[in-house]
């Protein structure tokens, strides 16, 4: 008789659980000595279930697939000059932003995920790891492959890797991933699989790279949409991870809340930088910052955390205060981006006139009354012939790494600023989010690298001045960095138009 042919539960069940052992000469406990000191308690490892049960052999197929359709298109794209098909110019900014901080972040965390595959003794957990760990690096290539093409057009594309471990704004990712790293292996998983991926992707993926189909890159559309199945199941793994921890023991639910309410407070700070990118870096607009946050989140999210209170879990500390904040921290950010560009690997420019009307059609009184003003007094300095940018390098929180230029909730004139003394030793913070995760982890978080107090403390290069800081990061005024208007990338665009100005004159353009 012909042998039955498996089906997906039980090919799955031989492939996670069939290949496992109890180890004889050595205990579990020195073999996997991690997953317990956190003070998680795990009683049945076969309890884990991949609710895509996918098999090593199934992910080479469905993987090798998507390659070839990314890839055909990827080329297509470079023939056919894409560059060309663009909106303006200035879309490029946020590739930039993207190349120098999230894809450093994707390869990060890859080896996070080799390292947490080793450290569970659930062989379930162990597989969904490993694919997870091949995912991001896929998609660190991918990146790469779809912005190399900008990169023989325009500045700012080069040397992301030797930004990302020395530019201010660079630090903001690199600390978050570093953290994550740094910590037990169900807080890297709570922190990536659930808070990031679960709780926090869709408002870097979904409006994002929308906005980029919206603006003629199909480059970034396509590696985009390539990676978004990946993120569906990453996302489902986080959910999984969360609900097999809180099923396995009760002690279990206060951990994890803490684990809650530490990332989503840490991913809503890093997720400021999307932000901009969709408020003031897509010629072309798709929904405001705070369109996609009451979408992504105050509508999704709530309905997750309200599935999760049958096992004790309650909405992440803090989150009102994101929530209200989510009229201010875009503008605030990008005053800051357009006084401290030749600081950083991108360029920075006022917002035409359609995009001040678009920001107030989207934030109402509080963009016209708080920041319209402001774009209005740096407009005046340009027609008088300057151009404002800082002389200082700012304060910076201890832990989100964010320069503290946010403001408080309840007046948005005054700067929110938080100070802790541990060990005669005073550390300021932007928030009090920021503030609780030091107290609760001051060993961890006073050995933060803060760019501005290295480069105080003579660490940056020797670097003592803004152009001299910028000579460390390898980016040439002009060129890679300041003011848009005055530099090659639009001389560049010009050139490449014959000569005409394309930036389009309304968000719908």
């Amino acid at each position: 008789m012909a042998e039955k042919k498996l089906g997906l539960k039980e090919k799955y069940q031989l492939m996670t659980r069939g290949l496992d052992w109890e180890t004889t000469y050595q205990p579990m406990d020195k073999v996997f000595p991690y997953d317990k000191y956190e003070g998680i308690k795990i009683k049945d490892w076969d309890k884990w279930e991949d609710p895509f049960r996918l098999t090593m052999d199934a992910y080479w197929k469905y993987q090798a697939e998507k390659e070839r359709k990314l890839y055909a298109i990827l080329d297509s794209f470079s023939q056919n000059n894409g560059q060309l098909n663009i909106s303006d110019a200035r879309y490029l900014t946020a590739l930039k932003i993207w190349m120098q901080g999230i894809t450093p972040a994707e390869y990060n965390s890859h080896r996070g995920f080799c390292m947490v595959g080793r450290q569970f003794r659930g062989a379930g957990a162990r597989v969904a790891c490993q694919m997870q760990a091949l995912d991001e690096l896929r998609h660190a290539q991918t990146q790469i492959h779809a912005f190399s093409h900008y990169n023989k057009h325009f500045g700012g594309f080069h040397q992301a890797m030797h930004m990302r471990d020395r530019a201010w704004y660079l630090s903001i990712p690199k600390s978050f991933f570093e953290d994550a790293m740094t910590a037990g292996p169900f807080e890297f998983v709570t922190s990536i699989s659930f808070a990031f991926e679960y709780v926090l992707t869709n408002l870097l993926f979904m409006p994002f790279v929308s906005g980029a189909a919206y603006n003629g890159d199909m480059a970034t559309t396509t590696f985009g949409f390539s990676a978004q199945s990946d993120e569906s199941r990453h996302m489902t793994l986080g959910l999984e991870v969360v609900k097999f921890v809180l099923e396995q023991h009760e002690d279990n639910v206060p951990i994890m809340q803490r684990y809650i309410d530490k990332w989503f407070w840490r991913g809503y700070r890093l997720l400021a930088l999307v932000g901009v990118m969709m408020d003031y870096m897509l010629p072309r607009k798709v929904m405001s910052w705070a369109e996609a946050w009451g979408i992504y989140w105050e509508e999704n999210g709530t309905a997750l955390f309200n599935d999760l209170a049958r096992y004790g879990i309650k909405p992440p500390k803090y989150h009102e205060i994101a929530t209200a904040e989510k009229h201010h921290i875009t503008h605030q950010a990008w005053a800051v981006f357009y006084t401290a560009c030749p600081a950083t690997g991108f360029h920075a420019w006022l917002p035409q006139e359609y995009e001040l009307d678009w920001l107030s059609e989207k934030y109402g009184s509080t963009f016209d009354r708080y920041y319209r003003p402001r774009f209005a007094e740096f407009a005046r300095i340009e027609r008088e012939g300057g151009r404002f940018y800082t002389n200082r390098l700012p304060l910076v929180c201890q832990t989100c790494q964010v320069p503290d230029f946010f403001t408080e909730v309840d007046n948005p004139m005054k700067q929110s600023i938080r100070q802790v003394e541990w060990r005669g030793m005073k550390y300021n913070f932007c928030s009090d989010g920021c503030r609780d995760i030091f107290v609760n982890e001051p060993e961890k978080f006073c050995q933060a690298y803060i760019p501005p107090q290295q480069i105080y403390q003579g660490n940056a290069g020797g670097a003592r001045t803004l152009p001299e800081y910028a000579a460390w990061l390898k980016c040439e005024f002009g060129k890679d960095s300041g003011e848009y208007y005055t530099s090659d990338d639009y001389a560049r665009w010009k050139a490449m138009h014959g000569g005409n100005d394309t930036t389009p004159s309304s968000a719908a353009a």
